[in-house]
């Protein structure tokens, strides 16, 4: 042994991954040229070496270990309910904002802008998951407040701005807007049929006062926020805004900030209105219908961001595999700990994969395309269901890769594996989406339609996937309340096979076809067959650094 040698060298350490291209990923760039938005590919490819860069992921680390704070009284004791943020979370929204990741699709004529802000997501949320919150609900507040064309009018534009202009003011006299959403309350969560907040309609036709307390009201800096009341007629759906016209503060009384598992960065709220001035958004009584949009939209985007945990934390196990040693060997040499990165790879390249043919679908709908919107309704409900229930399994084996330096805040990984749980809860647990699978299956059967026939442009490809296909067409006979999550878990798994079919190298769309419907496969990652290439599936994933 050297004595001479300094007991602090660091040796059989990975460097730090940053800088690194968070859009340098085969099934994000042709998911991007597949649905429509090839276009984009500047534009993604420029925002993942930004999302990579050192700079953005110190920004990323310090908006989630600054949390923001309430203040709720200034020095004089006028009520301020104000939300004081790192400066870093104000440069992650800044570049969320004008990269197009709000309400910007909404302006945007050309085919395929959805799908470029849905690939945008995928490369930027690389950095931090929670600043994703506003911008998707301002992203969703668009096509729900086009129910009222008058209030469309006058906030649309600011909605769909690329400005971010943070403080509190008139709505009407800044360059860009954020919305927020005010749905659940205490007593009901996700069903908010049982919500007990009140709207009293005023003199003035269409402008309500609300009285109540909302559970959840994530992002309460937002500018305006749709908020679900029970008005004289049902419940209805209502913009608030926090600042009034004349320049008075509307009442929005911030009672505390939530004390999360995750998502530390973004505040979340429960905020208590009295005498609050709203604006009615669609007619009194169809608050649900009003905002039905607005869910898709929201789900779409918890799709995209477990995709994205799933595609960071893999990325973080290639990189660390590949410059750490041990018992002879790289890591990433080591033939189990092949097995375990090509099984993630293949979760993430489905997760990424199923997300774009979402963003597709909600693209052409939006446009007039019924078989789309019948593909949608269904589709994206399937996939907020499935892909968010994997990510926590995903991410806690890609920082088991890391071994006990993934389990050191230092490392990133514990961020990214307490966020996880959090996209499979928000817009409706895992019950609530199986349920309105059940519901969209019932009332809406196109849907069952749209969906056999996706899974039809891939028969004949796979003989597992034609099995798989016509055991769903089973289940789908004696489906059930307490089948729900069965049946849905299938669709999804079909739904991604057929995709990787169709649009994957062989190796990576065989390998998924036997495990998650071949049955060839064990109850964790690592378990892929002899006969999987991981080779090729690795390669794909996980290109070699420069």
């Amino acid at each position: 042994m050297d004595s001479t040698r300094a007991t602090h060298d660091v040796t059989n350490q990975a460097p730090p991954l940053a800088p690194y291209d968070a859009a340098e990923d085969a099934a994000l760039l042709e998911g991007l040229r597949r649905e429509g938005a090839g276009w984009a590919e500047p534009d993604v490819r420029r925002l993942g070496r930004l999302a990579g860069s050192a700079e953005a992921q110190e920004w990323a680390e310090l908006a989630n270990r600054h949390e923001p704070e309430l203040r709720t009284h200034d020095r004089y004791g006028h009520r301020v309910d104000e939300v004081d943020f790192h400066p870093s979370w104000h440069h992650l929204m800044r570049v969320a904002v004008a990269e197009g990741q709000a309400g910007a699709p909404w302006a945007d004529g050309r085919p395929g802008a959805h799908v470029a802000r849905t690939a945008g997501g995928l490369a930027w949320g690389h950095t931090d998951a929670g600043h994703g919150c506003p911008t998707s609900m301002t992203y969703a507040a668009v096509p729900a407040l086009r129910h009222q064309p008058e209030l469309a009018k006058l906030y649309e534009p600011l909605l769909t701005s690329r400005e971010y202009e943070p403080g509190l003011r008139v709505p009407a006299e800044k360059r860009g807007l954020l919305a927020g959403m005010g749905m659940t309350e205490k007593q009901g969560g996700s069903d908010v049929r049982t919500n007990s907040t009140t709207a009293t309609p005023t003199a003035e036709p269409g402008v309500y006062t609300l009285r109540g307390h909302k559970w959840f009201t994530s992002a309460p800096m937002c500018d305006v926020f749709l908020v679900l009341a029970q008005a004289p007629q049902g419940l209805s759906c209502f913009l608030v805004p926090r600042v009034l016209p004349d320049g008075t503060r509307n009442t929005f009384r911030i009672q505390r900030l939530k004390d999360k598992l995750g998502n530390r960065s973004n505040a979340s709220s429960e905020p208590e209105f009295d005498g609050t001035v709203a604006w009615l958004v669609g007619p009194e009584g169809r608050g649900v219908k009003t905002i039905i949009e607005m869910v898709n939209c929201t789900r779409l985007d918890c799709v995209m961001m477990s995709a994205t945990l799933m595609r960071r934390t893999l990325v973080e196990a290639g990189h660390h595999t590949r410059h750490r040693s041990a018992f002879g060997a790289r890591l990433v040499d080591q033939p189990l700990m092949r097995n375990v990165l090509a099984d993630l790879a293949l979760e993430s390249e489905a997760a990424t994969t199923l997300t774009l043919r979402l963003a597709g679908a909600a693209d052409r709908a939006v446009r007039g395309d019924e078989g789309e919107q019948a593909f949608r309704r269904i589709a994206t409900a399937v996939g907020k269901y499935w892909v968010t229930k994997r990510g926590p399994a995903f991410t806690a084996e890609a920082l088991e890769c890391l071994g006990g330096n993934g389990y050191v805040e230092d490392s990133g990984m514990p961020r990214h594996y307490r966020e996880a749980p959090l996209l499979s809860i928000w817009e409706g647990s895992g019950n609530v989406n199986a349920l309105d699978v059940l519901r969209a299956l019932v009332k809406e059967p196109g849907t069952a339609d749209a969906l056999f026939g996706e899974l039809a442009l891939a028969q004949g490809a796979d003989a597992r996937l034609d099995a798989a296909v016509s055991r769903l067409r089973q289940l789908l006979d004696s489906a059930s309340e307490t089948g729900a999550r069965r049946l849905v878990e299938q669709m999804a798994l079909a739904l991604q096979a057929s995709l990787l079919v169709r649009h994957a190298p062989p190796a990576v769309a065989d390998a998924f076809c036997a495990t998650r419907l071949g049955g060839d496969w064990g109850h964790s990652f690592g378990t892929l067959p002899d006969t999987a290439d991981l080779g090729a599936i690795l390669r794909r994933a996980l290109p070699e650094e420069n």
